[in-house]
């Protein structure tokens, strides 16, 4: 019986927004298909003393935590410094260099019209390059990619397929150098094994290709000539470049599940290493200089769930493991290499995965980190920002159509300075802390009909609360240990009555303000059938576009258990009723729909990327201020080619260069490696990559 798979019959080519079958089969297993994980029946508590809040009344930050870069002379020392409390502009990790940079702030660039080309799509003055694609070589002396030859050991040494996170971090003081960090979420075999018939029909190599293209890559690059452009180094040690996959790589677990009954195996026994990362979607940078991967979708890799203890069988669904069968549809069949993805034998193996993930991109010999401490669900990212007192906190969504908004407040403080002292210190922020969880109330409540009209009072606002779920190893979730807490941290959302969100992905707090930032990307399901109805948060029916939320923490402390929030955008075509741009003049407003990923520049402006426009055209990058009269005059920067989705972004701390991440282009239903929905970016077969994006005249990126 053939497992080829293939999108599920009367669904058309299309999911959530214009998202092509293809690409929901082989990212998340066709997640919308099934049922809604979360079934609980979580009540909204009522309006909190702060609740009322407006575009224009928001309590605006004051001192918040700056990430500011300190270096070394010599490449082992090279490594990062934040400062706990300033006002200084804060700058993304990579230097300036005394050129044309930084900029006032204002986006003067023209904005792009829509379009569908296969083509990557910048304004006028700009320029961009590919930087690295697919099958690249990463590890010196890796051999170049044979598309008809792969091999687990070449692919292992070479970049890694369908590049999401980019990050991008400094090895001189100049800014001449710097390491990107990038995530490899998932692999499409249709668009990378010619002749590919079904996933049973692959060799055990190709299987085995498809692991190693997983994971996360290092790679050193360097500045082109003074200028915005970055090239790959390609000469020289590179010490720093190094491959981290699915098949063979060593993590390590830390916090209060690391070594727990939950996560021990019988090729782990004392359960603290867990071989391999899965599905790494978003992430961030942190202060000290490591980067944060989180592990999304991990739920597809897994069969055997129907055999799985009973016990074990509602924690399995609540994380969208099909419990029901052995295989879900578009199965990757990874047990045929390696039985601890049979649930039906290693039970305990789906607990390892769905973490945070740290790196170090500056120790190229350390063992990468899962960090128990921040809870495990499906993780789009995790950014992080200092607070006042100088604990860190860490702002993380889980992307699932009704699951919730986290933060984690660490028990040790940061301390500043870029000394080995320091920077062991730091390393160990994320191994213990206190975890919450967000519940959202509401000012106009019974005003919420679902078309998306503004209530009276003219904003979609309210306070929440910050409901805590466990600290160090106590739980406060009735019924449930501190590691149960941890390992089943959607279980205990539910517990406690967390909100239910519309897929919250991408979540950054502004080093500008202190104010956070949230993609929530869509939600076509929201007040369908028995679904749960719209609220002041979620205020549309069967939302297909998405919402950008804006939450401003008490005090302007991020370690506040109290906060409020509002919906600066709402978005959509500016000309239908049921969008919103905080009020800006919708008739000089880009469309977009779909938002994924935030960043910031190194002037506090707002870009958000896309991930299935909805409106039809291709996905892009936009832009727009936070603060002033130009907040929410949103304009369209760039468009990915067709099929493909925009990751990343990041903005160098000079405003000089603008990475994205390009990828599934070609993902549409149909395409092959023989036969390309897209032939980017070479003019054969399409192939993910990395580009940066600069102004020719050398100055600001979008200013």
């Amino acid at each position: 019986m053939s497992d080829r798979p293939r999108p599920l019959p009367l669904l058309g080519t299309t999911r959530h927004g214009s998202r092509d079958a293809m690409t929901c089969l082989y990212r998340c297993a066709n997640a919308c298909d099934h049922p809604v994980p979360n079934t609980s029946d979580n009540p909204y508590f009522g309006d909190l003393v702060h609740a009322e809040v407006s575009r224009r009344g928001v309590v605006r930050a004051g001192a918040v935590g700056a990430m500011v870069l300190g270096f070394t002379g010599t490449l082992p020392d090279t490594h990062a410094a934040a400062s706990a409390a300033t006002n200084s502009p804060a700058r993304p990790p990579t230097t300036p260099t005394g050129g044309k940079g930084i900029g006032t702030g204002a986006l003067t660039f023209k904005p792009i019209p829509p379009n569908t080309l296969d083509t990557f799509v910048v304004p006028n003055g700009y320029d961009h390059a590919v930087l690295i694609r697919w099958g690249d070589p990463v590890v010196p002396g890796a051999p170049a990619f044979d598309l008809r030859r792969q091999t687990a050991a070449a692919q292992a040494r070479q970049f890694g397929y369908n590049n999401d996170f980019v990050g991008v971090l400094p090895l001189d003081k100049g800014g001449k150098r710097a390491l990107l960090v990038v995530n490899h979420e998932y692999t499409n075999e249709e668009l990378m094994f010619p002749g590919f018939t079904s996933h049973e029909a692959l060799t055990v190599e190709q299987v085995k290709v498809a692991m190693a293209a997983h994971g996360m890559s290092v790679v050193e690059i360097e500045r082109v000539a003074g200028t915005g452009q970055w090239r790959v180094a390609g000469s020289g040690r590179r010490p720093y470049n190094r491959r981290v996959d699915a098949l063979s790589s060593t993590l390590e677990l830390t916090g209060p599940v690391a070594g727990s009954s939950l996560v021990k195996t019988a090729a782990d026994p004392k359960g603290r290493r867990v071989v391999g990362t899965l599905n790494n979607c978003a992430g961030g940078v942190t202060p000290w200089g490591t980067v944060l991967s989180g592990e999304e979708n991990f739920d597809q890799y897994f069969v055997g769930g129907d055999a799985a203890p009973a016990a074990d069988k509602p924690r399995l669904a609540r994380y969208g493991i099909t419990t029901t069968a052995r295989y879900r549809s578009g199965s990757r069949r990874w047990e045929r290499v390696a039985d601890r993805f049979d649930l039906a034998k290693h039970p305990n193996e789906a607990n390892r995965h769905g973490w945070i993930v740290e790196i170090d991109p500056y120790d190229p010999d350390s063992r990468p980190r899962k960090h128990t401490a921040l809870g495990r669900f499906k993780h789009e990212g995790a950014n992080v920002i200092v607070a006042r007192s100088g604990h860190v906190v860490v702002y993380m969504g889980d992307d699932e159509r009704f699951d919730y908004l986290y933060k984690f407040v660490s028990d040790k403080k940061f301390i500043t300075g870029d000394s080995w002292v320091a920077r062991k210190h730091n390393l160990t922020l994320l191994e213990s802390g206190t975890l919450y969880v967000a519940q959202l109330g509401q000012t106009s409540a019974a005003e919420i009909d679902g078309s998306g009209t503004l209530p009276s009072d003219g904003a979609f606002n309210g306070g929440g609360r910050w409901i805590k779920l466990v600290s160090g190893n106590r739980s406060y979730v009735d019924g449930m240990s501190a590691a149960e807490v941890l390992t089943f941290t959607r279980l205990a959302g539910d517990q406690v009555g967390a909100t239910k969100m519309d897929r919250p992905e991408d979540v950054e707090p502004s080093l500008h303000t202190g104010k956070v930032y949230v993609a929530l990307t869509n939600n076509t399901n929201r007040g369908v059938g028995s679904n749960p109805r719209p609220d002041e948060a979620n205020p549309r029916t069967a939302n297909r576009h998405g919402q950008i939320l804006e939450l401003v923490e008490d005090r302007t402390d991020h370690t506040a258990e109290t906060f409020t929030w509002s919906l600066p955008i709402v978005c959509g075509d500016p000309a239908d009723p049921s969008t919103y741009f905080a009020g800006y003049d919708k008739t000089r407003v880009s469309p977009i729909s779909c938002p994924d990923n935030v960043a910031f520049d190194a002037t506090g402006n707002l870009w958000i990327s896309t991930d299935g426009n909805a409106l039809g055209s291709n996905d892009g990058l936009f832009a727009t201020a936070t603060e002033g009269p130009e907040r929410g005059h949103l304009k369209q920067f760039l468009t990915v080619p067709r099929g493909a989705e925009t990751c990343g972004p990041f903005v160098t701390g000079d405003n000089r260069s603008l990475f994205v991440a390009v990828q599934h282009p070609g993902e549409i239903t149909g395409a092959t490696v023989d036969n390309p929905a897209s032939t980017w970016p070479d003019g054969d077969y399409a192939k993910p990559g990395v580009v940066v994006t600069w102004r020719l005249d050398g100055g600001p990126v979008g200013s």
